[in-house]
C-alpha cells in the first residue's frame, strides 16, 4: 500500500508531464481519426443513399438505341440481379434564353430513383419533378408550368434514317419508335438526382459549363404519356453490389466480374443482332415500298390502256364509218355495184395497211384525237419514266443501305463514369489521403517527446528506484510505476483525442462537404476498430518510449542507482575550436553554447520536434498558398484569352456575327467544345501511363480547325508537363508544344489524376457519346479544369461515323460532315470589369449558351474544402507546436533544478535566470524553425501525389510570407510558452535544491 501511494503521490507532483503526454495523445489520436472518420462518414451516408435509391451499378448504352431484345439479353447474364430499360429525350425551353433539359422517364424496377426533397412525385402524363438547380436558376416553383418543344436535332436512333422519298422509302429503322414526352409541363416536386449529389448553392468547377451534347437541367416525368418503343438506356443492379460499399475495391471487383461478362459475349452477340434488325428492317420498308410502287404503277398502267382502249374504238369506229361511206358513193356510180351493195356488203374487208393508213389520217384530221393520243403517249412515258426512276432509286438504297447503317456499338460503363461519383470519390480520397500523412508526424513527435519526458522521470527518481530494488521490489513492480503513468496518460489523452476525433473534426469537415455535395441521410459514426487501434498505436509508441527509459536506468546496481549520477565529463565543442568567434564570446554566451551543443539528446530533441511542428505549419500554409494562385495562374496565365463563348450549334454562326458586331474582340479563335470522357483501363500493359491505373475524367473536348492550330498556342500558353520524383513535374518551355494530327494534348490535371503521359492511349468520349481510343502526344500544363486538345482532322479519324480511315489524309469536309464551329475564345479590349461585364451581358442574348470571363474566373475562384482542411491541419499543428515546446521547456528546467539555485546563489536576480534560461530555448527553436521550413516544403512539395482531384492539379508554392509566419507564429509559441516557465524558475528554492542527496 505504501508503495501504491508513493506512486500516486509521484504522478500528481508529475502533473505537468501527464498533460504534456495526454495533449500529444490527443492531438495525434484526434488527426488519425478525425480526417478518417469525416471522410468515411460521408462515404457510408452516400452509400446507404445510392443503395436506398438504387444507383445503377452499370450502364449500357448503344448508338442505335436499345430494342426488348437487348433487354432480355442483359437480364439473362450471370450476376446481373435486375435490368431496367430507359427512356429519355432532350428538350429545350426559354429561360433568360434558350436552355436545353433531358427528359428522364423514372424507371418502375427501382433503379435511380430520384430522391424528393419538396412536394411529391409525379404520377399523371404532364407533371415533373425537377432539381434544385432548375429552381434556383429559373425561379420557378411548385405548381409552375413550362412548355419544352423536343429537341429537332437529338442523337438518338436517328443514325439509321434516310431522306427524300415520296414512295415511302424514307426510314430504314424498322418499326421501334423513338422515345416522346409531353411538352405541356407541370412541376409537382423538388427531387435530388442520385447520379449527381452536387450542392447548387455550393462550391462548384469554375470552368464546367454544358455544350450541346449536354443539357443543362434534369426533368424526371412518369411512365404515364410516354410514348416510344426504343430506349435510350438500360441500367444494371449487380447480384452482391449493394453488399459492398460502393467505394471499396471489393465492390469494383462485384461489378467488373459483370461488366466483363457483358463485354465477352452478349456485347458482341446484341451489337450484331441488332444491326441486323436495323438492315432487315430496312430491307424490308424498301420491298414494301417496292410492292406498293409497283401495284400503284400498274393500276397507272391498267387506267392508261383502258384509256388506250376506248381511243382505238373510237378511232375505228370512224374508219368504218368512213369506209362504208365510200362504198356506198362508189355503188351509186355503178348498178352492178348498187346491186351488190343492196344484197348486203355494207362493211368493206380493209387490210391492216389500208386501215392503219385511215386511222393515223383520222387522228391527224381531228385535232382533238391528235390531242387525245398525244396525252396517252405522254402519260404513258411519265409512267415508265417514273417505273424506272422508281427502281433505280429501290435499287441504289438496297446497295447503300449496308453502308447507311453504321456499326452498332456498346457502351458498357460503371459508377465511374458518373461525373458527380467520381468528384466526390477523388474529393473524399483526397483529404483522407492527407489525414493518413499528417499523423505520422505527430506520431513521431509524441514518441520523441515521450521519450524525453519519462527519461527525465525516471532520471530524477534514480535514488529511489535503486531503493526500491534494494528493499526487494521487482524491477518491472519499479517500472510499472512509470508506464502506468504513460498508459494512463495515454488513455485519456487518446479517449479525449477520440471525441474530437470522430465528433469534432468530422462535424467540421462535414459543414464544408455538405457546402459541396447534398448528402441525405448524413450522421456521425463510431469506428470501434480503427478508434481501438489509433489509441493502441500511440500507446505503444509512448510505452516503448518509457520502457526503453527505464531500461536504461534500471540495468545498474542499487548501489549505483542510490548514489547521485556522475557529471558528464566536459569536453569541447566545435565551436571552442573557432578561436576569433569563440573569444569574443562572453561568458553567458560562452555557457549557453556549451549547454546546446554538449547535450546532443536535449538538442535533437527540442530541434527535432520544433523543426516537425514548424513543417506541419509551412505544409498546412502550402496548400493554402497554392489553392489561392490556382485560379491566378490558370486564367491569367494559362489561359490567355479573354472571354470564351459557346453557342448550340443551331446558333453558331449568329453567336459569331453578334460578338463580331460588338466590336470588342481584337483576335479571336473559332473551335468546337463538347463536354465528353476520358478514360483510361487497368491493363498493365504500358498503354497507360502507370500499370493499372483506372479511372474516367470528365473532360472538355476541344476540336481546333485544321488551318488555325498554330493559333491555338496565342490562346492557350502551351507548356510540356513531364512526371518527376515524389509526385513533382518538369515544366516545359512555353511554346514548345504544338499540336497535330497525330495525337491529342490531355491536360496536366487530368494526366495526373488518371496516371496519363505522353504515348498513352486512352478511350474519348465525345458529346455524342461516341468513344474512340486515342493517342496521347502530349501532356500541357493545367490547373483547372481538364482540357483534351484536338486537331479537326485527328477528331475527323477518331469520331467519324463513317470510315474513319479515309479522313486520315483528308483536308476537306467532303469525306466527312464538316464540323460545326461552337464555340469562340477571344481576346478583349478594356478592363477586367468591362471584360466581366461583356460576359455577362452576352448571356443575355439568345444565340449564346455560356459566356466566360477568364478575369471573373481568375477574381473568384475558391476553394473551399482545402481551405478548412488546411485550416484544421494548421490549428493542430499549431498546438503540437504549443505542447512540444511545453514539453521541452518543463523538461530543461527539472533537469536543471541545481544549476539554477546556484545561479540564484551566487547574485543572480530573477529576471537574469528568465534570460539564462529561455536564450537556449530560444536559440533552440530558432534551429528547429530554420531546419522546419525547407522541410515543409520538401513535404509540401509531395502533396501532388496524395492530392489527385477532378479537374484540379495542385502546382505547389510556398509565398515568402507563408515562411515568415510559420516561423513567426512557432517562436511566438516559444514565448508564450515562457510565460508559463518563469513562474516556475520564480519558485526555485535554493536552499533545497542544493541539499545534498545523502
Amino acid at each position: 500500500m505504501a508503495f501504491v501511494k508513493d506512486m500516486l503521490r509521484m504522478w500528481a507532483h508529475s502533473w505537468k508531464r501527464f498533460i504534456s503526454i495526454a495533449m500529444i495523445t490527443l492531438l495525434g489520436v484526434a488527426v488519425l481519426t478525425g480526417i478518417y472518420a469525416g471522410c468515411r462518414d460521408a462515404f457510408r451516408s452516400t452509400d446507404r443513399f445510392f443503395d436506398a435509391q438504387g444507383l445503377h451499378d452499370v450502364q449500357v448504352l448503344s448508338t442505335a438505341g436499345l430494342s426488348n431484345g437487348d433487354i432480355a439479353a442483359l437480364r439473362k447474364v450471370n450476376g446481373v440481379a435486375k435490368v431496367q430499360a430507359e427512356r429519355s429525350q432532350e428538350v429545350t425551353f426559354d429561360l433568360d434564353g434558350r436552355k436545353s433539359a433531358t427528359m428522364q422517364e423514372i424507371g418502375t424496377d427501382g433503379i435511380d430513383q430520384p430522391y424528393l426533397q419538396e412536394g411529391r412525385m409525379p404520377k399523371k402524363a404532364g407533371e415533373i419533378a425537377v432539381t434544385r438547380k432548375f429552381i434556383r436558376d429559373s425561379g420557378k416553383r411548385i405548381g409552375s408550368r413550362l412548355t419544352v418543344t423536343p429537341e429537332s436535332a437529338s442523337s438518338d436512333t436517328s443514325d439509321t434514317n434516310d431522306t427524300n422519298g415520296a414512295d415511302g422509302t424514307n426510314e430504314t429503322n424498322g418499326t421501334d419508335e423513338a422515345p416522346s414526352f409531353p411538352t405541356k409541363l407541370t412541376i409537382v416536386g423538388v427531387v435530388l438526382d442520385p447520379q449527381n449529389l452536387s450542392n447548387p448553392d455550393g462550391y462548384s468547377a469554375m470552368t464546367s459549363f454544358r455544350s450541346t451534347a449536354t443539357t443543362d437541367y434534369t426533368f424526371f416525368a412518369p411512365s404515364d404519356g410516354v410514348t416510344g418503343t426504343l430506349y435510350t438506356s438500360a441500367t444494371l443492379l449487380v447480384k452482391g453490389g449493394a453488399a459492398e460499399s460502393t467505394f471499396d475495391e471489393s465492390y469494383e471487383n462485384t461489378v467488373k466480374q459483370v461488366t466483363d461478362r457483358i463485354d465477352g459475349t452478349v456485347k458482341t452477340d446484341r451489337q450484331k443482332a441488332r444491326r441486323q434488325e436495323l438492315l432487315d428492317a430496312g430491307n424490308k420498308k424498301i420491298a414494301d415500298a417496292r410492292a406498293e410502287a409497283d401495284k400503284k404503277f400498274a393500276d397507272a398502267q391498267s387506267q392508261i390502256d383502258a384509256n388506250r382502249q376506248q381511243f382505238n374504238q373510237q378511232v375505228d369506229q370512224i374508219v368504218s364509218m368512213q369506209a362504208g361511206a365510200a362504198a356506198a358513193g362508189a355503188a351509186a356510180n355503178g348498178a352492178a355495184a348498187g346491186a351488190a351493195a343492196a344484197a348486203g356488203a355494207t362493211t368493206p374487208q380493209l387490210d391492216e395497211t389500208t386501215r392503219e393508213t385511215m386511222r393515223e389520217t383520222i387522228i391527224a384530221a381531228s385535232p382533238e384525237l391528235t390531242q387525245a393520243k398525244q396525252q396517252l403517249d405522254q402519260a404513258q412515258s411519265q409512267l415508265n419514266e417514273q417505273k424506272a426512276s422508281t427502281e433505280q432509286t429501290l435499287k441504289t438504297k438496297e446497295n447503300e443501305l449496308k453502308t447507311s447503317i453504321p456499326q452498332v456499338r456498346w457502351y458498357v460503363q460503371d459508377r465511374q463514369s458518373l461525373g458527380g461519383f467520381s468528384a466526390l470519390k477523388s474529393d473524399l480520397d483526397s483529404i483522407q489521403s492527407l489525414g493518413n500523412a499528417f499523423p505520422i508526424v505527430f506520431l513521431l513527435v509524441a514518441v520523441m517527446m515521450s521519450l524525453t519526458a519519462m527519461a527525465r522521470m525516471v532520471e530524477e527518481d534514480r535514488s529511489l528506484i535503486g531503493t526500491y530494488v534494494g528493499l526487494g521490489y521487482g524491477r518491472l513492480a519499479v517500472a510499472s510505476r512509470y508506464l502506468l503513468f504513460a498508459l494512463l496518460a495515454c488513455l485519456i489523452g487518446g479517449g479525449l483525442g477520440l471525441i474530437a476525433g470522430f465528433l469534432g473534426i468530422p462535424a467540421f469537415l462535414l459543414v464544408v462537404l455538405q457546402g459541396m455535395y447534398v448528402m441525405p441521410g448524413l450522421r456521425l459514426e463510431y469506428d470501434w476498430l480503427y478508434g481501438s487501434l489509433g489509441i493502441a498505436l500511440f500507446v505503444v509508441g509512448v510505452l516503448a518510449a518509457t520502457i526503453y527509459a527505464c531500461v536504461q536506468e534500471m540495468r545498474q546496481t542499487p548501489a549505483a542507482l542510490m548514489r547521485p549520477k556522475a557529471p558528464r565529463a566536459g569536453s569541447r565543442i566545435l565551436l571552442e575550436r573557432i578561436r576569433p568567434v569563440w573569444n569574443r564570446m562572453g561568458f553567458l554566451g560562452k555557457v549557453t553554447a556549451r549547454n546546446i551543443f554538449r547535450f546532443k539528446s536535449r538538442l535533437i530533441m527540442t530541434v527535432g520536434g520544433v523543426a516537425g511542428c514548424t513543417a506541419l505549419i509551412v505544409c498546412g500554409l502550402a496548400i493554402n498558398d497554392t489553392v489561392a494562385d490556382l485560379g491566378i495562374k490558370q486564367y491569367r496565365d494559362i489561359y490567355q484569352y479573354d472571354l470564351m463563348v459557346v453557342s448550340d450549334d443551331s446558333d453558331a454562326s449568329a453567336m459569331r456575327t453578334k460578338v463580331a458586331s460588338d466590336g470588342r474582340v481584337t483576335s479571336s479563335l473559332d473551335v468546337r467544345i463538347e463536354s465528353g470522357d476520358l478514360t483510361v483501363a487497368g491493363s498493365g500493359d504500358g498503354d497507360s501511363g502507370k500499370a493499372g491505373s483506372s479511372g474516367s475524367e470528365s473532360i472538355q473536348l476541344v476540336a481546333v480547325p485544321e488551318k488555325h492550330l498554330s493559333n491555338l498556342g496565342e490562346m492557350v500558353t502551351l507548356q510540356p508537363v513531364s512526371s518527376g520524383i515524389l509526385g513533382t513535374s518538369g515544366v516545359g518551355k512555353t511554346g514548345s508544344l504544338k499540336l497535330d494530327d497525330d495525337g491529342v494534348i490531355v491536360a496536366q490535371s487530368a494526366a495526373s489524376a488518371l496516371g496519363v503521359k505522353a504515348g498513352s492511349k486512352v478511350r474519348l468520349t465525345n458529346g455524342d457519346g461516341v468513344q474512340a481510343t486515342a493517342k496521347v502526344s502530349a501532356v500541357n500544363r493545367n490547373l483547372i479544369g481538364s482540357d483534351v486538345y484536338v486537331s479537326e482532322t485527328y477528331y475527323a479519324k477518331l469520331f467519324d461515323s463513317k470510315d474513319a480511315k479515309n479522313t486520315k489524309n483528308s483536308k476537306s469536309s467532303k469525306d466527312s460532315e464538316a464540323l460545326t464551329w461552337n464555340a469562340m475564345l477571344a481576346k478583349l479590349s478594356g478592363s477586367d470589369a468591362s471584360q466581366t461585364d461583356y460576359a455577362e451581358s452576352l448571356e443575355e442574348d439568345s444565340s449564346v449558351m455560356k459566356a466566360v470571363s477568364c478575369a471573373h474566373m481568375a477574381d473568384s475562384f475558391k476553394f473551399d474544402l482545402m481551405g478548412a482542411v488546411v485550416a484544421l491541419i494548421v490549428a493542430l499543428a499549431g498546438g503540437l507546436a504549443l505542447v512540444v515546446l511545453f514539453t521541452l521547456a518543463n523538461t530543461n528546467v527539472s533537469e536543471r533544478v541545481r544549476e539554477m539555485a546556484t545561479l540564484k546563489v551566487l547574485g543572480f536576480f530573477d529576471r537574469e535566470v528568465h534570460h539564462y534560461v529561455n536564450r537556449e530555448m530560444m536559440i533552440l527553436t530558432v534551429m528547429g524553425v530554420i531546419l522546419g521550413l525547407p522541410l515543409g516544403r520538401l513535404v509540401g512539395g509531395m502533396l501532388t501525389m496524395a492530392l489527385n482531384m477532378p479537374s484540379l492539379y495542385f502546382e505547389v508554392e510556398v509565398k515568402p510570407l507563408s515562411y515568415v509566419i510559420a516561423a513567426v507564429a512557432t517562436m511566438a509559441f516559444a514565448l508564450l510558452v515562457q510565460l508559463f516557465v518563469n513562474p516556475v524558475l520564480d519558485r526555485i528554492d535554493p536552499i533545497s535544491s542544493l541539499k545534498s542527496v545523502e
